[in-house]
C-alpha cells in the first residue's frame, strides 16, 4: 500500500484532483477561489499515490482571514486515513486558542437510508451533530405570496432599528445557533454580531429589507430579502414577541419573497431548523418546497 500523504492542493490546477470525490458543492470552487470565499491551504487531501482517499474543505465570507465552517468532508478509503486528514488540516485552518468551524453537509431528504461514511468518520475524530435543518426553494412560476393588508412595510430607519427588532426576536427563538449563542452573549450583543458579521455584508442592495408594522406604526418584525452571491435567499426573518401567534409571519415572509419575485428571482432559497416546525409551517404555506436536508455538527 502506498505512503499516506496529507497535504493542501498546490494551486488551482489541482482542483479537478480535490473533486474527484462527487458533492454538491464541487461546481462552486473554482469560483468559490476567485472570489475570497476560499483559499488553496484550506483545501487539503489525502493521497495514497494518486489515490484521493479523503478530502476536506473549508470555507469563509468573502475577504476574511480565517475560515467560517467546513462543508467539504468526503471519505473514499480507510475511514483511519480520513481522521488523520482532519487531525493535521484542522489545527492548520484554525487559529490558535479558537474552537473549530462547525462542519456543514447538504444531504438528500432521505440521508438516513443512504450511506453515512463521512458522518461515521466525524463522530469517530470528535464531532457530533448539532442540529438538522430544511433547506427550501420557492421557484420562478410558483404563486407568488399575495397582501392581506393586515401590515405596512417600510425600510428600516437605520441599523439600530434593525439590531433593536433582532434583539427582541431572539426571546423565545426556536433556533439552535440563536439559542446556543445565548448561552454565551447577551441577546443585543449577538444581535450587533449578527448584523455586523452577516446582513451587513450582504452586496445586494440593503433598501430591499422590509420592516413590518401595524397600520398605527407599531413594529412587528422585519424580513432580510438578499442574494448571497449564490441564491436569492430570505437570510432573516423574525416576529417580536408582543405579535406572535396572530400568524404575522405569514405576511413577512409573503413581503419578502415578493421583493425578490420582483427583482426577477428564478428561485429563493431559506433554511430553518427541523425541530423548529412553526416556521417550517410558514414556508410551507408562502409555497416553499423542502428541497434538501442540512446536517451541522460541531467539535465536542
Amino acid at each position: 500500500m502506498s505512503a499516506l500523504t496529507l497535504r493542501p492542493i498546490t494551486g488551482p490546477d489541482e482542483l479537478d484532483l480535490f473533486n474527484r470525490l462527487p458533492y454538491v458543492l464541487n461546481s462552486e470552487i473554482a469560483t468559490d477561489l476567485d472570489a475570497g470565499r476560499r483559499r488553496l491551504e484550506w483545501l487539503w487531501l489525502a493521497l495514497r499515490g494518486d489515490r484521493v482517499v479523503a478530502r476536506a474543505g473549508w470555507w469563509s465570507r468573502p475577504g476574511d482571514p480565517h475560515p467560517l465552517l467546513m462543508d467539504v468532508f468526503d471519505v473514499a478509503g480507510d475511514p483511519g486515513d480520513a481522521v488523520e486528514l482532519l487531525a493535521a488540516a484542522i489545527p492548520a485552518v484554525t487559529p490558535a486558542g479558537a474552537r473549530p468551524p462547525e462542519y456543514l453537509r447538504f444531504v438528500p431528504t432521505d440521508w438516513r437510508t443512504g450511506p453515512r461514511a463521512w458522518m461515521d468518520t466525524l463522530v469517530r475524530a470528535g464531532a457530533e451533530v448539532f442540529v438538522e435543518r430544511l433547506r427550501l426553494e420557492w421557484r420562478a412560476g410558483d404563486p407568488v405570496p399575495g397582501d392581506s393588508g393586515r401590515l405596512l412595510f417600510r425600510p428600516m430607519r437605520g441599523p439600530d432599528e434593525l439590531i433593536d427588532l433582532m434583539t427582541l426576536v431572539l426571546n423565545g427563538t426556536l433556533d439552535a445557533h440563536s439559542r446556543a449563542g445565548l448561552t454565551r452573549t447577551t441577546a443585543a450583543e449577538a444581535a450587533r454580531a449578527q448584523y455586523r458579521d452577516e446582513l451587513e455584508r450582504y452586496e445586494s442592495p440593503h433598501d430591499w429589507w422590509r420592516i413590518a408594522t401595524l397600520p398605527g406604526g407599531e413594529p412587528v418584525g422585519f424580513v432580510i430579502p438578499a442574494h448571497n452571491g449564490y441564491n436569492s435567499v430570505i437570510a432573516y426573518i423574525g416576529v417580536v414577541p408582543a405579535h406572535r401567534g396572530h400568524g404575522y409571519v405569514d405576511d413577512v415572509l409573503a413581503a419578502g419573497t415578493r421583493r425578490l419575485a420582483a427583482e426577477g428571482a428564478q428561485r429563493i432559497r431559506a433554511n430553518t431548523d427541523v425541530g423548529n416546525t412553526p416556521m417550517a409551517a410558514a414556508f410551507a404555506r408562502a409555497g416553499y418546497r423542502t428541497v434538501e436536508h442540512q446536517v451541522d455538527m460541531t467539535w465536542r
